[in-house]
């Protein structure tokens, strides 16, 4: 099962399938269709019924029960990279039998004084980068993942599985492809985004989610006859991020904390913008952060004038632990699971969203798994085989009837 993985794993990667930011359509790249059309073809090669691919690019297939279970569990792994780093030409670096020193690759090195988990890695066959592109183990690890539980399911036809429900989705890492997705048709009683990192983790606490883009409309006059005149949008907008709790950006934050992000920042004297995500694990919580940049926008404008500052609060996501909470089913056939392969859960609140919070509310109940990649978005990305594999295991597990 290890080998096919890594043979899953491998093509995968060097697919690109990097989403691209402020499109308005579904997929905002047309190349996720080049996997999306790959995994339709190791679909149908596997025997999986029912194996489609919609004009929004998600791919679905169905493996029945073989015991007329009338249980059906969904596994969901997104296509697409993340749009901020190259995920063109990736070549995949195989170490086989880590022996602990550092991973020396184009321009950087992966040093276990930088990343101390590598130490716990020891002996293990890691998938890197060559140190110019992001891997794509997020989230073609849990793709690869996914189609080794089916492998394992379609080799051992006398082992007993519920129905079994497959998606592959694009457009996870800009959000919002998701809602395009036909949870009714998906026709699953709960689902699992295999998205996650450690092989034993089930994440089904996340952010509460929203994000804010401001404007600041200057007025450009000529320094030499500026003085009363000249409102300097660059340095308004600077004076709005002061407005905004310095103990609540991200590199001062960790488990429950929320954060107010900036993540691009542009301008000139007359206009200059800005975009910031801002996340909270309480929803209360959240409400008050976005009545900081409400209240630091109407300062802004009664110290330099109406409209100096304008700004555009969006909600994203929300938590989906309280939905959860009121049908457990799916966090207890996950635990189970991972208890009876003898590994220890790990349910740490996630720091981010994935389309498992979308989905469980749109009435998918989705907690969010594990599938053994590491450093995620960037070129440090690496993935565990043998971690992956332990994925695998518990896909495996989760889809047993019992």
């Amino acid at each position: 099962m290890r080998e096919k993985i890594l043979d899953y794993f491998l093509k995968y990667v060097k697919i690109d399938t990097m989403s691209m930011e402020d499109m308005d359509t579904i997929p905002s790249t047309k190349k996720q269709f080049d996997l999306a059309k790959i995994l339709v073809n190791d679909l149908n090669e596997l025997g999986i019924k029912d194996v489609k691919l919609t004009d929004n690019c998600f791919v679905t297939g169905i493996l029945p029960s073989n015991c007329n279970s009338k249980l059906h569990i969904g596994f969901l792994a997104h296509m697409d990279t993340i749009p901020g780093f190259s995920g063109t030409n990736v070549k995949p670096n195989i170490v086989k039998n880590y022996d602990g020193s550092i991973i020396k690759l184009k321009g950087i090195e992966l040093n276990p004084n930088q990343f101390p988990f590598m130490n716990n890695l020891t002996g293990k066959t890691l998938i890197t980068t060559d140190g110019t592109t992001v891997l794509g183990a997020d989230d073609k690890a849990g793709i690869a993942d996914i189609m080794g539980m089916l492998v394992y399911y379609k080799n051992n036809p006398d082992i007993k599985h519920v129905n079994i429900h497959v998606a592959f989705t694009p457009d996870e890492e800009i959000g919002g492809g998701i809602k395009a997705f036909d949870v009714k048709g998906f026709g699953c009683d709960y689902a699992y985004t295999v998205d996650g990192g450690l092989y034993n983790e089930i994440n089904y606490e996340n952010f509460n989610a929203a994000s804010c883009k401001v404007t600041i409309n200057g007025l450009d006059i000529h320094p030499g006859s500026a003085k009363g005149q000249m409102k300097n949008a660059s340095l308004i907008l600077m004076e709005f991020n002061s407005l905004l709790p310095i103990n609540e950006r991200p590199e001062y934050t960790d488990g429950y904390d929320g954060f107010n992000h900036l993540c691009s920042i542009s301008g000139e004297v007359g206009n200059a913008s800005a975009y910031y995500i801002i996340r909270n694990h309480s929803i209360d919580i959240l409400n008050r952060q976005k009545n900081d940049f409400i209240n630091a926008c109407d300062f802004i404008n009664k110290k330099y004038g109406d409209n100096t500052c304008q700004i555009e609060l969006k909600d994203a996501y929300l938590n989906m632990k309280t939905l959860i909470d009121k049908d457990p089913r799916c966090i207890d056939r996950a635990l189970n699971a991972i208890k009876k392969l003898g590994f220890i859960p790990n349910t740490s609140p996630i720091r981010g969203g994935t389309d498992g919070a979308v989905l469980t509310q749109m009435g998918l109940n989705t907690p969010n798994l594990g599938t053994g990649g590491y450093n995620c978005h960037g070129p440090y990305e690496f993935a565990c085989l043998e971690e992956m594999e332990n994925v695998c295991k518990i896909l495996i597990e989760i889809a047993k009837e019992s």
